[in-house]
């Protein structure tokens, strides 16, 4: 019997060198999660044994090698598709049909813009269409690298206050090429739907009247809503005592900007114009926004302080190129273009379990579904039990190098003492044989 025992604790120190020396050799493995040798003693069955007073141990068994899913540390890598998962959840591969779970983020876009990992697996999520995440239907992430198509202008909003004690102009009539016409200029860029930008002009003066300015608005030099004319479109702005604007009625205003239901001024009508070599301008092929462009500029005020714009923005953009990718921590993927923008082009999707130490290994630190782990719950992160994800980053393995150099310790003093064992039986069966 003390040989068998002496063998089965040969036989778990030999198991716990293994699991040790498997974990330290992948202690820089990306994604890798250590595990531990969990072990048993055993009893002989025997009926006429009388519980805790005679029974002698059998030796040991290994009653499971049981997974670590505990947390790794998190590294930057600066690479915009390694993703790195701060929480619960495993990334989803399909390895041709078949589903695969990993917490190894390395992820790369192949040859027909598939997002994949080193294996070729391809990563799991939701696509999107014209910028919405299309949720429900699970299918292989791809990066579209088309260009971004442009977008006509339809609404600009200014922050722009006027000096209450500026004095008025010196020349008069206004002329855009005296700078001694006018107190206060800037230029805003507005698109038509072929993407070309077209410099927009407002220039005010101060009026005689008290709390009143003239502003004049140009598009290209010219009058927004005739091409072929030099004189500016031309509106009063008044203001209240404190300083902020009265807000104008709705309607037309002769030779002005009209007024919209919601109080922007309305630069309906505006033909996007190009500017010949003989010095005429005709229509350049491309339309303004079909509703027209709304100029918001209820935020304007007249307070004794500089004229100057504070804040500024308008909708429109020109062609964009796709420059990067970005992933924000609830997995949506953003291709980055060079006109600014971004959009959003998938979203990526993650599984978790009931009991995670029921997952299969699969190599290449990737695991399969098991009975014992449950069915997969797929969600996306950030939402329920799923961790967030960071983008350019990856997950370090969670093996704790010093402590599993102390466990090969442990082991080899277990393996010394149970062959020990052996040898202390064998001197002792060596002393009845020569007895006899």
């Amino acid at each position: 019997m003390t040989f068998n025992i002496g063998l089965s604790g040969l036989s778990a120190a030999n198991k716990a060198l293994n699991v040790t020396g498997n974990n330290i050799a992948n202690v820089a493995t990306t994604g890798f999660k250590s595990s531990r040798a969990e072990f048993a003693d055993q009893y002989a069955a025997s009926i006429r044994a009388t519980a805790g007073k005679t029974s002698v141990g059998s030796g040991v068994t290994t009653a499971a090698v049981s997974q670590q899913f505990t947390q790794g540390n998190i590294a930057s890598t600066g690479q915009s598709l390694d993703l790195a998962i701060n929480g619960n959840g495993f990334f989803v591969l399909n390895d041709g049909g078949q589903k695969l779970y990993t917490r190894a983020g390395a992820f790369y876009s192949d040859k027909d813009g598939n997002v994949v990992d080193v294996s070729g697996n391809n990563l799991q999520g939701y696509n999107a269409q014209d910028g919405v995440v299309q949720t429900g239907v699970l299918t292989n992430l791809k990066i579209d690298s088309a260009n971004l198509q442009p977008k006509a202008t339809s609404k600009i909003a200014e922050t722009v206050n006027l000096n209450s004690s500026a004095p008025q102009a010196t020349i008069t009539p206004f002329d855009p090429s005296n700078v001694k016409s006018y107190n206060y200029t800037f230029n805003t860029d507005v698109y038509d739907s072929l993407g070309n930008a077209h410099q927009m002009n407002q220039y005010f003066v101060k009026d005689a009247t008290a709390n009143s300015w003239t502003m004049h608005t140009t598009i290209d030099g010219r009058n927004p809503s005739d091409p072929t004319a030099t004189t500016p479109l031309v509106n009063t702005l008044s203001f209240k005592s404190d300083g902020s604007l009265i807000v104008p009625a709705q309607g037309n205003v002769p030779g002005g900007l009209g007024i919209n239901a919601d109080k922007s001024f309305n630069l309906a009508g505006w033909v996007p114009s190009t500017r010949g070599a003989d010095g005429t301008w005709t229509p350049n092929g491309a339309t303004a926004n079909a509703g027209g462009v709304a100029l918001d500029m209820l935020a304007t005020t007249q307070y004794n302080s500089a004229s100057a714009t504070s804040a500024k923005t308008q909708d429109g953009y020109a062609t964009g190129e796709l420059t990067g990718l970005s992933v924000d921590g609830t997995g949506n993927m953003f291709a980055n273009f060079t006109n600014g923008q971004n959009k959003v082009i998938g979203q990526v999707a993650m599984a978790s379990f009931a009991n995670m130490q029921g997952l299969a290994p699969n190599g290449g630190t990737n695991w399969k579904e098991s009975f014992a782990s449950g069915t997969a719950v797929i969600g996306t992160p950030d939402t329920g039990v799923m961790g967030n994800l960071q983008s350019q980053a990856l997950e370090d393995s969670n093996v704790d190098l010093t402590a599993e150099l102390v466990n090969l310790i442990k082991a080899q003093s277990n393996y010394q003492a149970n062959a020990k064992t052996i040898s202390t039986e064998s001197t002792v069966m060596q002393t009845i044989i020569q007895m006899t």
